[in-house]
């Protein structure tokens, strides 16, 4: 039977004194009240569901898009190459959009002819180099005889890289390939088509661009952002003009010592060192020498060192007297800095990091540069390098340990040490 309201009342009226009566079940209604899911669940289940699929659907997005981003990049950092130029042609009368058509048209005829000329000059020479290949092979078996006292034969060597598992394996690999390669320069034709259209768009429309940035932002931020945008564009347009211009030095530099000693290819030799040496931060100069050291080292090895000895001066000469006046208001980084950056760029892009990649960190550093705020370096000879000396030099305490505590000399220095006190008992007497 179940229990009623007054047994219940009854019960609990029967209780022992100072004991706690047994809890009621709840009832049916009460039940109900204390099972139910609250209010606030359900729409948090749905808004969490909801972040989940738009945070999956915008990654899928980036990665899909990663691509035309790095496309968009490429093209920014160009406009703002060619911004100095396009802004003082538009300061003399020309129309922007003219400017830029004009500005483009120069640097795509230019490079088209320097490709069609090294393209032409490169194909010969490359021919020219295959059907010479046994005689400079001859040449190094010779020197490697007579140096090393070795018996090899230019027959031999030609046969283990023929019939080498290697070369098979890489003919295969070349022969399966070429579709693929193919398709790979049709989508880099594709590619730069892209970064050509974002680019002159972005320079022609730039002045519209900075100010439908600006209508989104509040007047103070405003100014930030178009100081921000003239740092960016002084530092990509200088650096990649102070480049070009180091690039033309050094090509004619090393142009002129190949020249001079008649070794084979001296132009495509020179423009590679050239381009090489200026856009590969702190090591390109030693890379892009090794080829013509290659190449010398074919004609005579003595050559080779005369190449190697005038690289690694031409590299000084840069580095203390050439790159400070070109880059000094341009892009003055660090060497370490540079190439670290450009270690970090190739690392987040690839090849497009390593090329934007000092431009950027020159840009964040004269922004930084001109919001911090910097403080007199005070005179600590710490400053300049030099260690506090705390006592005498250590030769002259190794030549006091020496020489002994009774040595005359020593007693002299004790005497005329600073703060020395005659003991009781000695000659001097207090």
């Amino acid at each position: 039977m179940a229990p009623t309201d007054e047994t219940a009342q009854v019960t609990q009226d029967n209780a022992p004194l100072g004991t706690t009566p047994p809890a009621q079940p709840p009832t049916g209604a009460e039940a109900d009240c204390g099972a139910r899911m609250p209010r606030w669940l359900p729409r948090a289940m749905v808004l969490a569901l909801a972040l989940v699929a738009c945070f999956q659907l915008g990654s899928w997005a980036f990665h899909q898009l990663t691509g035309l981003l790095i496309n968009v990049l490429i093209a920014f950092f160009l406009a703002l190459a060619v911004e100095p130029a396009v802004s003082w042609m538009a300061a003399r009368g020309l129309r922007r959009g003219f400017a830029t058509f004009i500005v483009f048209m120069s640097v795509v005829i230019a490079s088209a002819g320097f490709v069609t000329l090294m393209g032409s000059m490169l194909a010969g020479q490359i021919v020219d180099m295959v059907e010479d290949f046994p005689d400079y092979l001859d040449k190094v078996i010779s020197w490697i005889n007579q140096t090393f006292h070795t018996d090899l034969s230019r027959v031999e060597v030609q046969d283990s890289l023929v019939h080498s598992d290697w070369l098979q394996k890489y003919v295969q690999n070349s022969a399966s390939g070429v579709l693929d390669v193919s398709a790979q320069v049709l989508g880099g034709l594709f590619q730069l088509l892209t970064i050509l259209l974002f680019s002159f768009y972005f320079a022609a429309d730039g002045p519209r661009l900075r100010r439908a940035l600006c209508s989104v932002l509040p007047p103070a931020k405003q100014a930030e952002v178009l100081r921000a945008w003239e740092i960016a564009v002084d530092k990509t347009g200088g650096y990649l003009y102070s480049r070009g211009l180091m690039a033309l030095i050094s090509g004619v530099a090393h142009y002129i010592l190949l020249q001079t000693l008649d070794v084979p290819y001296a132009p495509v030799l020179a423009v590679w060192v050239g381009l090489v040496s200026q856009f590969i931060p702190t090591i390109g100069t030693y890379l892009a020498g090794a080829l013509p050291m290659l190449i010398a080292f074919t004609v005579d090895p003595w050559y080779a060192l005369w190449v190697l000895i005038f690289v690694v001066i031409y590299q000084q000469f840069e580095n203390y007297v050439l790159q400070p006046k070109l880059t000094a208001k341009s892009v003055d980084i660090h060497p370490a800095v540079a190439f670290g950056s450009v270690i970090a760029g190739t690392a987040l892009l690839g090849a497009v990091g390593a090329l934007v990649a000092i431009p950027a960190v020159a840009t964040l550093q004269a922004f930084l540069g001109a919001y911090v705020k910097r403080y007199d370096v005070t005179d600590d000879p710490r400053v300049h390098g030099h260690r506090r000396r705390v006592g005498p030099p250590l030769l002259a305490r190794v030549r006091r340990a020496l020489r002994g505590p009774n040595h005359p000399e020593a007693a002299a220095e004790a005497e005329t040490r600073p703060g020395a006190e005659t003991r009781p008992g000695s000659d001097g007497r207090r």
